[in-house]
């Protein structure tokens, strides 16, 4: 087998052993000694293929929005109307989060470096490839979110924006939805925590969606 090949193959399975953890441990319990005893590599081997763990969790979590976004296609009725379009993608998400909750860990710990950090410890080919796939499941809300502005059912000025804003909004709920734990205050100054469960959080972001994409405030524009 070529150098290349075999180099991509090893890739394969430390990816393939790194997703496996997270499923089963969880983002914080997956550490690279036990990614490289799973593979039966030193773990100086890793960083043979990856500049760091960054790079690691970022290329692992390529593989997460590859399966979301094949998920949220799979979802989508072709003859439904826009919002029951959007309500498909939200709930397909949502459930896809809700499953793999290693996927929100791994996207949000992203989501919280800046850009600029992110960039110095992730290489260029890695990013490229992380973007692209940020850009599937990102892409086909901004397409529905379209479909929808040219109907005249959803009054966005900024899909792009919108649909990045929803990404983020889901991960968010997701975190409750694992939780599942909310704040209710009974009487005044009283709190009270109390459970709750998926499906009603689930209910709230996918109906919460549309809403936004129906009544989406106007910029003020100087």
């Amino acid at each position: 087998m070529p150098v290349s090949e075999r180099r991509a193959a090893r890739t394969r399975e430390i990816l393939d052993a790194t997703r496996a953890l997270f499923d089963e441990r969880g983002l914080r319990d997956a550490q690279i000694d036990d990614i490289a005893k799973a593979v039966g590599i030193n773990r100086a081997i890793i960083y043979r293929h990856f500049s760091g763990k960054e790079e690691l969790f970022a290329m692992t979590l390529v593989g997460y929005l590859d399966e979301v976004a094949a998920q949220m296609e799979a979802a989508i009725d072709p003859a439904d109307a826009p919002p029951e379009q959007l309500e498909e993608l939200a709930g397909a998400f949502m459930d896809f989060g809700h499953r793999y909750p290693a996927f929100v860990d791994c996207a949000l710990a992203l989501l919280r470096r800046r850009g600029t950090e992110l960039m110095d410890e992730v290489s260029q080919d890695a990013m490229v490839r992380l973007g692209a796939a940020m850009n599937q499941p990102l892409g086909i809300l901004r397409r529905v979110l379209k479909r929808g502005v040219a109907s005249g059912d959803f009054h966005v000025d900024d899909p792009i924006l919108t649909a990045n804003v929803f990404y983020t909004q889901a991960l968010g709920v997701l975190t409750l939805a694992r939780l599942q734990l909310a704040v209710f205050e009974d009487d005044p100054g009283t709190p009270r925590v109390d459970t709750v469960e998926f499906e009603k959080i689930r209910e709230h972001l996918v109906q919460s969606a549309v809403l936004v994409a129906q009544h989406a405030p106007r910029p003020t524009r100087s």
